[in-house]
């Protein structure tokens, strides 16, 4: 056996729910399993994505083999282009059919043509340097969802990627328990394991029981039905094409990604559609409302979604009104109740009646409950377990699982992003973290966005900003002329005149003691002014807009 360690980085989706992407590492060669990326924060104002942040990999380009992708969700899928632009579009890709082609649309839509994707089915071996790669075929909410085997001198390791075990899927294809069992008895080294609900008792109920629940929901509706799904959930739109078809309903798909991912879903053969049942949304006023159903992303309030867009009146092609019902045939992943609640919210204001997963058995998880991750650990029976894709609470609560069905406490790892476990002949252990941060999409660039940026957005957006022009004499510092006062975004009282001429006497003020004092710097004279108006707008609007002075010398 070899003295090599076997390195496992996580780069993201430990400590949090999403931009899952893990490097591992033998033998001085990387694989890279997912690249994932998650949606911001309120807080995280401007900021349009976040992406692990993979300088580690930038340092080590060329040690690396592949990246494999275990399904098409974005926070799996979503970072691979700023990834392959940044480290070279020639790292071959692998994945399942549907998420390949999901990948090379995403790749056409930031022009990296000359990429190296390639289609893999459950069961074949790949050979990447010192590993050999294994995909699993596992049931999620999306098709074609794989586990990855790494297998190296050392043994097997398994990221399970997402998983549910769901005895009866839409598209009939189970799980394959026989391979994981198989890995079992062969002795599995280390399982990587889904945590998403760890928190949940139980086994989560197949994806299959929503359709009756959506086609129960749509026979009590009298209008037009709009339902909001994640656009990759390609089984969930398939039950609402079903129920559409028997409430003879036509159905709109909305939003760019739906429709792209529908028209891949189609192609390979994943989502049927009888003909003449779509109609474009422009040819949606041609019909009456309870002969409509539109399909929608912005299940998770996403700023920019077609659905938020619609409950702000602000969608070019769909305006909802009273009588409209909207169905959220999808849960709010942690940390996005807020943006979800104030859509709710919105919709209720236009007259729409609002069905969420609580009020009918619309929604299926397509996360393991607590006893699928039992089931998960004692099928593959890993000598190490290092929980995978959850916060630090559900990460915890894995841990305490595998504990319960009979892993040694010392041979549990509770990671987090940047920590590494180390596994050679002796035995696991951390190592030395690496860096593991974010890096944030703003437009299309990436870059790392400080936290004084992020600062300052959040203050232009709560208090707005003013910008003062002070112009000076060069001789003895005296203001020459009335300073101009420009602000925007600013709450003010009624009489902005009076504010403005109090806010222009202050400066005058300011800019005499200066003159006095005689500071001639302009450095030290706009800091002088900073304060001097910060203090004085407080006072009189009780707010802390961002103040810009700008001091010219004639």
């Amino acid at each position: 056996m070899s003295n090599t360690k076997l390195r496992v980085l996580p780069l993201g989706g430990l400590g949090e729910i999403g931009k899952n992407m893990t490097v591992v590492e033998y033998d001085g060669s990387i694989v890279v399993v997912d690249t994932g990326l998650r949606f911001p924060t309120a807080e995280q104002v401007g900021i349009d994505l976040v992406l692990p942040d993979f300088t580690y990999l930038r340092e080590r380009a060329d040690d690396i083999e592949g990246i494999v992708i275990t399904h098409g969700h974005e926070d799996h899928l979503g970072a691979l282009p700023w990834i392959l632009r940044e480290l070279g579009t020639d790292i071959p890709v692998f994945g399942g059919p549907l998420t390949m082609a999901m990948a090379r649309s995403k790749l056409d839509e930031h022009r990296l043509k000359e990429t190296d994707l390639t289609d893999v089915t459950p069961g074949e071996k790949l050979e990447l340097g010192p590993f050999d790669i294994e995909l699993v075929h596992m049931t999620h909410s999306i098709p074609d969802m794989m586990a990855v085997a790494l297998t190296t001198d050392l043994g097997t390791m398994l990221i399970t990627g997402d998983y549910k075990f769901d005895q009866t899927p839409v598209d009939g294809k189970p799980a394959d328990v026989t391979r994981l069992a198989e890995m079992g008895r062969e002795g599995l080294l280390l399982l990587c394991g889904d945590s998403t609900n760890a928190d949940r008792p139980g086994f989560s109920p197949s994806e299959s029981v929503a359709g009756p629940g959506l086609e129960a929901v749509f026979g009590r509706c009298k209008g037009r039905i709009v339902v909001t799904c994640f656009a990759s959930n390609i089984h969930r739109v398939q039950q609402v094409i079903d129920a559409a078809k028997i409430h003879k309903r036509k159905v709109v798909l909305v939003g760019r990604s739906m429709r792209k991912n529908i028209n891949i879903g189609r192609m390979l053969g994943h989502i049927e559609v009888p003909d003449g049942m779509l109609v474009q949304p422009r040819e949606a006023r041609d019909f009456p409302d309870e002969k409509l159903i539109i399909v929608s992303t912005g299940s998770q309030g996403e700023p920019l979604s077609a659905l938020r867009r619609m409950a702000y009146k602000d969608h070019p092609q769909v305006e909802l009104h009273q009588g409209d019902t909207v169905v959220f045939a999808a849960t709010p992943i942690p940390g996005n109740e807020r943006a979800v609640n104030d859509t709710i919210d919105r919709l209720y204001h236009i007259g729409c009646d609002v069905i969420t997963a609580k009020d009918a058995p619309i929604h299926a998880s397509g996360h393991g409950y607590q006893e699928e991750i039992k089931l998960m650990l004692n099928l593959t029976q890993p000598k190490y377990v290092m929980p995978f894709h959850g916060d630090h609470k559900r990460i915890h609560l894995h841990a305490e699982l595998a504990e319960a069905v009979g892993v040694k406490p010392e041979n549990i790892f509770k990671g987090e992003n940047g920590l590494p476990l180390e596994i050679d002949e002796k035995g696991a252990r951390f190592g030395k973290p690496e860096r593991a941060g974010m890096i944030y999409v703003d437009g299309v660039d990436i870059g790392d966005p400080t936290d004084v940026a992020l600062r300052d957005r959040r203050m232009l957006s709560a208090d707005g900003i003013f910008v003062v022009v002070a112009t000076i004499s060069e001789q003895d510092g005296s203001s020459v002329a009335d300073p101009e006062i420009i602000f925007r975004g600013v709450p003010y009282s009624q009489d902005a005149e009076k504010l403005l001429g109090d806010i222009r006497e202050s400066v005058n003020h300011s800019l005499e003691r200066a003159a006095k004092d005689e500071i001639r710097e302009i450095d030290l004279l706009q800091q002088l002014l900073h304060d001097d108006l910060a203090k004085f707008v407080y006072e009189r609007l009780r707010r802390r807009p961002m103040v810009l002075p700008v001091v010219v010398e004639v």
